[in-house]
């Protein structure tokens, strides 16, 4: 914690704001560190502090596989985020963009955020327990803003991911290697921040996937773009179940599993059918990352 405090303070005397009359569609710039924030007028402080903590994982991430990416932070307000955005995604889903190596974030709370917040009387009593001590803004109202600003470094970890040149074989395994990335980070430099990460999760999964047009590991492969952005709550439901196998894959084999699953994907240059990638996986010694795609249908509820 002392870290992030020292990082971040030095940020806020290092950093250049960008000077010069603003209106409502032009966006201010933080030009310090080694990547550029964009971000929506009045956002300053947000924005600053998504800086601090995207520069603490990218070190993290650098060292851990020696690669450095090329970014741009977007911090955005809803109007800035219709006009700044490229593809249709809902605002409040954090995403990364390839074309223009751009990572998308917003600048506040929002009802897409809201709808996660579940009727806590009606859930069992450890789990409510555990969502209202997790989940709390600085007014004390339940808020998944904690959960969500985590999503940042989920975002980033595309961008190794795809300047890497990393062949991820299915779409389903570019979000579970985001994921693990982001768990290994939170798990090795922000352990106080594991419970933000993992109850929201554990709290989708458990209501079920009844409501859910798409469940299936092949559905969302032939279906990816249609569900990210016209079902963002079933695209949800999905990344609940990527962030839990990431925690099982990183609790079962730490941060060697994260290097392993690294140096794996960017070796396979070829395209592999599902048996063979079940075989690549596991002569990786990745078993456990196998067992997210064997067990799919399984542990679906």
């Amino acid at each position: 914690m002392k870290t992030i405090i020292l990082f971040l303070a030095f940020l806020m005397v290092c950093c250049v704001l960008e000077a010069g009359a603003q209106n409502s569609n032009q966006l201010r710039v933080l030009k310090s560190g080694s990547f550029p924030v964009h971000f929506s007028q009045g956002h300053e402080g947000r924005a600053r502090s998504i800086q601090a903590r995207i520069g603490k994982a990218m070190e993290y991430f650098e060292e851990l596989v020696d690669f450095h990416p090329d970014i741009t932070v977007m911090v955005l307000n809803e109007e800035d985020w219709k006009e700044h955005t490229t593809i249709p995604m809902v605002y409040g889903m954090p995403h990364y963009t390839e074309n223009n190596q751009r990572l998308f974030l917003t600048a506040t709370d929002n009802p897409f955020w809201k709808s996660f917040i579940p009727p806590v009387n009606l859930l069992p009593a450890d789990l409510a327990k555990a969502i209202t001590s997790a989940y709390r803004n600085d007014k004390g109202e339940l808020s998944m803003q904690s959960f969500f600003d985590l999503l940042a470094l989920h975002e980033l970890s595309h961008a190794f991911q795809f300047q890497a040149g990393l062949n991820v074989q299915r779409k389903w395994m570019g979000e579970v290697f985001a994921n693990i990335f982001l768990h290994t980070y939170i798990a090795a430099e922000e352990p106080e921040m594991l419970s933000a990460l993992t109850v929201f999760p554990k709290m989708v999964i458990e209501s079920g996937s009844k409501e859910y047009s798409y469940t299936t590991l092949d559905e969302l492969e032939k279906n990816y773009v249609l569900i990210a952005t016209k079902h963002p709550k079933n695209y949800g439901w999905f990344q609940s179940r990527w962030h839990t196998a990431a925690a099982d894959v990183y609790n079962e084999g730490g941060v060697e599993s994260t290097k392993k699953l690294w140096k794996a994907l960017r070796l396979e240059k070829k395209n592999l059918n599902d048996d063979e990638f079940l075989t690549y996986l596991k002569s990786s010694d990745l078993a456990e990352v196998a067992a997210i795609m064997e067990n799919w249908t399984k542990n679906t509820r």
